[in-house]
């Protein structure tokens, strides 16, 4: 198989989605990999790295045009989309259910997309979504703590406070990865964690991880307006996958927040769990709010790439292989995770949640 690999062009998206050995590994199993001029460079890798691991270089079209599958970071732009060719495969995060155009002009290319965010574990462990959930829940304590400083339009608060000076607030809602790395950056920085989340088990495992350092709550709706009111930071780490994210957070529950305070939106790939979210960039990445700082941008572990491009291209080189070899017809009945993956083939959509959120009918794969 012939794989592609575009540079992306988001706006301050610096990954690659794939690393040298991952070109490596390729190429000895008789698979060729094209890569675009410059693709790697704002992960610190090098076209000659690629070169001796054996890729080819090429430009973005000549790379369309030849590959069997284009493999990407982030969701093609518009601009991308009238490159593919009809039966090609798309290996990428799409987040479909946020971005309703999108989905149909890709839809209509007759190609047949497959998500990271949805490849899924029989023990529903997302295992693509998960390292950058990882990140971004890192980061969202880290750039919380930063616009939480009056300088860029916070209260002025220090998450940790100081002997004789209360502890900085930080509600984190939901506790799967996002939700479990986000606290673990917060209490590592000395602040009050709350954890809110739908299920006893994730808050369980937080309790045994962090006894006596994390207080956790079942996000019933008045404990989540409850807890909304009383945070400095406030992160949304809700998740439904391929569906769009759950309603948690209202205008009027963001305008009893403290002035100064910051709500950092992890789920706004899939829409954001609050109803005062719009997505920004790294360019652009706050906007205010009933005074409350917003941070909401779609492509949060694009700000350290280096370590974003190593983790993800880590945990997607198995499946790459797996579809580099079998193909996705043979490839999605051999691994029912690789199946949950497939968002649409063939001009159909055939993932549930995707399907439900796109307001389209669902045509289930196997069988076909």
């Amino acid at each position: 198989m012939i794989i592609g690999v575009p540079k992306e062009i988001k706006v301050h998206e610096y990954r690659v989605s794939i690393i040298p050995r991952g070109v490596r590994t390729l190429a000895e199993q008789g698979h060729s990999v094209m890569i675009e001029k410059g693709a790697g460079e704002g992960s610190g890798i090098s076209d000659d790295e690629f070169v001796s691991a054996g890729a080819k270089l090429a430009s973005k079209k000549e790379l369309f045009n030849q590959a069997d599958l284009i493999l990407k970071v982030k969701e093609p732009h518009p601009e991308e989309v009238s490159l593919f060719r009809k039966n090609q495969i798309l290996f990428t995060y799409l987040h479909l259910a946020s971005a309703p155009s999108l989905a149909k002009s890709l839809i209509e290319t007759g190609i047949t997309g497959i998500a990271y965010e949805t490849i899924q574990l029989p023990d529903g462990r997302l295992p693509l979504l998960m390292p950058m959930s990882e990140v971004a829940g890192r980061l969202s304590v880290q750039v919380g703590a930063f616009y939480l400083q009056k300088a860029f339009g916070g209260a002025g608060v220090l998450l940790s406070g100081l002997a004789g000076v209360p502890r900085g607030e930080v509600v984190i809602l939901g506790g799967g990865t996002v939700g479990s790395n986000a606290a673990r950056m917060a209490i590592g920085l000395g602040a009050n964690v709350t954890v809110l989340d739908d299920q006893a088990d994730p808050l369980r495992r937080l309790e045994r991880e962090f006894p006596g350092q994390i207080h956790t709550l079942i996000s019933y709706p008045e404990t989540i307006k409850e807890q909304v009111a009383k945070a400095d930071l406030l992160i949304g780490a809700a998740l439904v996958p391929g569906a769009k994210a759950p309603f948690l957070v209202s205008k009027a529950m963001i305008a009893k927040m403290k002035k100064g305070s910051v709500v950092v939106d992890v789920s706004v790939d899939q829409g954001g769990c609050f109803e005062t979210t719009r997505p920004t960039t790294h360019k652009d990445p706050v906007y205010e709010v009933s005074g409350v700082i917003h941070y909401a941008v779609t492509n949060m572990p694009g700000a350290v790439p280096r370590t974003s491009t190593f983790a993800l291209a880590n945990a997607t080189i198995p499946y790459l292989l797996k579809l580099a070899h079998s193909g996705v017809k043979k490839g999605i009945k051999e691994d029912q995770a690789l199946l949950k993956g497939v968002n649409f083939r063939e001009g159909k959509v055939t993932h549930p949640a995707v399907a439900q959120a796109l307001g389209c009918a669902y045509e289930p794969l196997l069988g076909s």
